[in-house]
């Protein structure tokens, strides 16, 4: 059975009634990506009808199957749906600029006010971290990790990563589980309804992919032969938004390998920005505009935040063009679904692993900061408290701890 989605519509309108839709939850949309996918729910389906709910299904599925931020992945189809890569453009616009101007005004205040930052107010931002990447790796490891098969690839994933961190042996893991999730074959995602009349023609999609996999094979080339720093930074964001499964918080080890062990931040600067990048609204990926306002070399301030938040979004564009047209016949195949069920187990390990190093190992130093990280964990974890109401809490805790 198909389900029909509204055909794209031409001219400026739809594209600023997306525009200013997306802001509103680009203002508003706080706890993270699944919260995020509640509220486009609401939004475009329950109040707009803009599609069914077996489209949005759909849609959801998909954006989950890809790497890269799935809640601001399913805003871009929805605008590609509605008003073409236009409508992509303009929906990614809106729900991600409100976080990244605040993150990066976060980062000139912590240039700018180094000295009070430094202390308990932001100890306490490391310290939530620990919290927020404890409850990722609960919620993940249930969901993704159902049988002891799955459980035991995210423990020997974490294992792996420890033993030998960075980024190249990330990809590694990753690659063998999913080889791993297609030999054992792995129940995925059972196939649902397939969305038609995707206003993108299949040399839109051919073009966006040759696109994608051309500029993660030549940029590492481009910046090692340059070796200029903006060239090294987009390459870095860009192959981190490419290659992070599961999105949200697995964006931080990537993230880490790549900018604190070359100086770009500083470990403590790149965990308090984590930190606060909980209590915004929005995507999490709008993190990388804080890493690209706060580097230590040119470019940095705005110009920074903008190269870096351009890279670390566009492979997910670009996947979305060039995955629409083809969705359902790949999700349909049952190999691509069990070898996806590997993956995301790895993935489940890989953010085990960032919880030990680095997080807790920069942010936990004594009894009263594991007693910090167990009340933020209790209150995110158990009692469904909203993530900024915990942020400002932890912070001004780690403020009161260190007097």
């Amino acid at each position: 059975m198909s389900t029909q989605a509204p055909a794209a519509t031409t001219g400026t309108r739809p594209v600023l009634e997306i525009f200013a839709a997306f802001l509103k939850l680009g203002l508003t949309s706080f706890g993270g990506p699944v919260a995020h996918l509640g509220y486009f729910r609401e939004e475009f389906v329950a109040r707009r009808r803009w599609l069914d709910e077996a489209a949005y299904a759909d849609l959801v599925a998909l954006c989950q199957f890809l790497p890269g931020p799935a809640s601001s992945q399913v805003g871009m189809s929805l605008g590609i749906l509605r008003a073409g890569i236009p409508g992509a453009l303009a929906a990614w616009f809106a729900f991600t600029m409100p976080s990244a101007v605040l993150l990066v005004l976060f980062a000139y205040g912590v240039r700018t006010y180094s000295a009070l930052v430094d202390g308990g107010l932001f100890h306490g931002l490391k310290v939530v971290t620990v919290a927020v990447v404890a409850q990722a790796v609960w919620s993940m490891g249930r969901t993704l990790c159902p049988d002891r098969q799955r459980l035991t690839i995210a423990v020997v994933s974490a294992g792996l990563l420890l033993l030998w961190p960075g980024t190249l042996a990330q990809i590694i893991v990753i690659g063998v589980a999913g080889l791993v999730g297609w030999w054992l074959t792995f129940p995925g995602h059972a196939p649902g309804t397939e969305i038609e009349r995707v206003p993108v023609s299949r040399m839109s999609a051919t073009v966006a992919a040759v696109l994608f996999l051309t500029l993660l094979a030549l940029l590492p080339l481009a910046a090692g032969e340059t070796g200029a720093d903006g060239l090294r930074m987009f390459d870095s964001f860009y192959r981190t938004g490419a290659l992070v499964f599961g999105g949200g918080h697995v964006v931080l080890p990537l993230l880490q390998a790549e900018v604190v062990p070359r100086g770009w931040v500083g470990n403590d600067a790149f965990l308090a920005g984590y930190g606060a990048a909980q209590a915004v609204p929005g995507p999490l990926f709008t993190f990388a505009a804080y890493l690209g306002a706060s580097m230590r070399v040119e470019p940095n301030g705005w110009l920074g935040a903008g190269l870096c938040l351009a890279a670390i979004f566009l492979p997910s564009l670009l996947l979305v063009i060039a995955a629409l047209p083809h969705w359902h016949r790949l999700r349909a195949n049952r190999s691509t679904r069990s070898a996806l069920a590997g993956v995301n187990a790895a993935v489940v390990g890989l953010l085990l692993a960032a919880l030990y190093q680095p997080v807790c190992t920069s942010a936990i130093g004594s009894a009263r900061d594991f007693a910090l990280a167990l009340a933020a964990f209790l209150l995110l974890a158990v009692w469904r408290v909203s993530p900024w109401i915990v942020v400002v809490a932890t912070a001004v805790g780690g403020a009161v701890l260190a007097r």
